[in-house]
This record gives structure tokens, sequence and C-alpha cells, in this order.
């Protein structure tokens, strides 16, 4: 992997539908081969959005409910069940191409799942992983969730770090499809911890793990 340098695409606040649309331009031109590898981060506007495959019953909140809290509810292409996004969580969306590594869909997972991890070692936290339930716990509390699709290789949508979120907006749903477990977040398990802080240890963890040499941050 020498060589390769990953390009960061910083595109802050952002609604779940334009991210996609983000998401859907960058696979394309890896498609034909194209671009580069990139990293989108960004936080979302409230949003609770539902893998392929995941039950509508685990979305709990009222339509009133909804409007209230001002969260839209989304049908998605990802793995996974229904999840929630919004400010204060750092999401992070690879488009990689896995071909090129000659990396599967498994290895990729728990590459994501490394970098979590090892951000959350960065501040003294011990993180676990469960082959069931993918993404990354301390406890029995959620911190941080993965979901991805991989089309022809190329990878999209990704991974999610409660860094300081309203958890009260997780009210609305079963998380994960999961109903005897919680969530929590760096902001409750790190004294002073900032959304730039946490930026700046995921991009040197992601480039390490993946074998980058380094990232070109493009705003």
């Amino acid at each position: 992997m020498v060589g390769r340098v990953l390009q960061i695409r910083d595109l802050g606040l952002i609604g779940y539908g334009p991210a996609l649309e983000i998401q859907e331009e960058l696979v394309e031109e890896r498609k034909r081969g194209a671009g580069t590898d990139t990293l989108l981060l960004l936080e979302h506007t409230p949003v609770y959005t539902l893998g392929r495959n995941a039950d509508e019953a685990n979305v709990t909140a009222t339509e009133a409910e909804l409007e209230a809290r001002g969260i839209e509810v989304v049908r998605t292409g990802r793995g996974g069940d229904v999840t929630y996004h919004g400010p204060g969580q750092l999401v992070g969306y690879p488009i990689i191409d896995l071909g090129a590594r000659g990396e599967g869909a498994v290895r990729y997972v728990g590459r994501l799942e490394q970098v979590m991890l090892e951000v959350l070692a960065e501040f003294g936290i011990e993180g676990t992983t469960d082959r069931r339930n993918r993404g990354v716990w301390v406890g029995n509390d959620k911190v941080g969730a993965i979901g991805v699709r991989i089309t022809r290789h190329i990878t999209m949508h990704g991974f999610s770090l409660n860094v300081c979120p309203d958890l009260g907006n997780y009210f609305g749903i079963v998380p994960c499809g999961i109903r005897d477990k919680g969530v929590t977040s760096l902001e409750r398990l790190v004294e002073g911890i900032t959304m730039e802080t946490a930026k700046r240890v995921i991009v040197e963890k992601f480039a390490a793990l993946f074998g980058y040499d380094g990232g070109v941050v493009d705003g």
C-alpha cells in the first residue's frame, strides 16, 4: 500500500439524502476506475435509517413524536437494522475499492470495528465487539455502529461513532433491533471530548489501519 493516499472530505452537517447522493457519485466513479479512495466525514440532521432487512416495528415513535423532534425516517440500502443519526454523532462513509486491495467484506467490517476500538483506546476506554451484533460496545451500551453496502467491490455507507449526540433521540427506535442493550457516547465517558478531536483521531486510526500513507483533506 506504499504511496496510497486517502482523500478526506468533511461535509459538516448534512441531510441524509444529499450525503447519499455524494456517496453514489463517488461509488460510480470508482466502478469506472476513476477517482480515489475517499473517506467522507459528516454529521447528519436527525434521521432514523432502516437497513435492507430492518423490521419497521423497530421504529416505535409515532408520527407526531417524529414531527415534534424533527426526525425523518429513511429506508436505505445498507446492511443492519434501524439506527439513529444526528448532530454530535461522527459518521464515516468510506468509498474504497476492496478489489484492488484483495480484501473481503468480513475483514473490511472487522477493520471498521478496529478503527473505533482504537479511537476509544486513545481516550483510555476499553471497547468490545460482538460477532452477532456488529459495532463497538462499552459494557452493554453501543457507542459505535456499522452498516455497509459493497457492490462490485466498492464500499459505501460505513460507521457512526457517538461523540456528543442527544441520546434522547434514540427514544423512538429499538437500536439495531436489540432490546436488551443500551447506547452511550464518548461525552459520557471522556471529559472534555470535542467533535474536532474525535475527527482527528478517527482519521489517524483509519489511515493507519487501512494502510494509507496519509490523508488529504478536502473540506
